[in-house]
């Protein structure tokens, strides 16, 4: 029986061809085969650093009979990159339902690291990285995109997303909406790529940033958001408890609703005493 192949997820240039690794081309070399998010886009590629290697179609649509293939070409000992049309798969990538079904069935899985906008952007943001949640990208819809923008106001980490040009003011103005015109927003625009641009400064301020020039709405955006300050999140989960109290009170006692309120948000219970009573 031969031994089992090895699936490489190998991450691939955001913009600028010299990003990619030599440990990236050697490896895309010698693979049976390249399964790519887009064959078109990625022929482009691999004919500009010299690697003939087949390509194979697998993206989100993808039925389960190409990720069978790619699962049977390595039980069979061939071995396959998975790469997406740029940077490191499965960020903001449907790539991982194959990772997962190779991790399930014992297949060996290997990282060919290289570039990544989310990391790119937060190394250069100048806002904190310590603790960060990535998005990936709003909803389209703006009732949804802001139902979503609420339920992160009072995040204590930073916030990454990714955006495309159709909706950045749209974003960004629900951002400054919600989150509050002074929060702090970094925008980098077409990392690595010629017309690549950075704005660092209030959520108001970037949107008339992009409003003011039409060129800086156009390519591919990574947006991080600063987190909120403690005082804010206190702030925000005294108002949530207070809601809540209000809401439990016609069928609880006042001390039961404000110990579930205080459970429930996080907020203390003699701030909360004292915002009922003023209120």
């Amino acid at each position: 029986m031969a031994d089992k192949g090895t699936l490489y997820v190998v991450a691939t240039p955001i913009g600028n061809l010299d990003d990619i690794s030599k440990r990236a081309v050697e490896v895309l070399g010698s693979v049976s085969k390249i399964a790519a998010e887009d064959t078109r886009h990625s022929k482009k590629l691999m004919q500009a650093i010299g690697v003939a290697t087949p390509l194979l179609s697998y993206h989100e649509f993808s039925g389960k009979a190409v990720a069978s293939k790619i699962i049977a070409a390595l039980q069979s000992g061939e071995s396959v990159a998975l790469i997406s049309d740029a940077g490191t798969p499965l960020i903001s990538d449907p790539g991982y339902k194959l990772v997962c079904r190779a991790r399930v069935l014992g297949l060996r899985v290997i990282p060919i690291p290289g570039a990544c906008a989310l990391t790119a952007a937060l190394s250069v943001a100048g806002l904190p990285t310590d603790k960060f949640a990535f998005e990936g990208f709003l909803l389209h819809k703006s009732a949804a995109r802001r139902a979503r923008l609420q339920a992160l106001a009072a995040e204590s980490r930073s916030l990454v997303f990714y955006e495309s040009p159709h909706r950045i003011v749209e974003s960004i103005g629900d951002m400054q909406q919600i989150f509050g015109s002074d929060r702090q927003v970094f925008v980098a625009r077409e990392i690595s790529k010629k017309f690549e641009t950075h704005f660092l400064g209030t959520s108001l301020d970037c949107l008339a940033w992009l409003q003011q020039d039409s060129n800086q709405r156009k390519g591919e955006f990574v947006i991080i958001v600063a987190p909120c300050d403690e005082l804010e999140v206190e702030a925000r989960k005294l108002q949530q408890a207070v809601a809540l109290v209000k809401s439990l009170r016609h069928d609880i006692s006042m001390k039961r609703a404000v110990a579930i309120a205080s459970e429930f948000t996080g907020a203390r219970k003699n701030q909360l005493y004292s915002a009922i009573l003023e209120d």
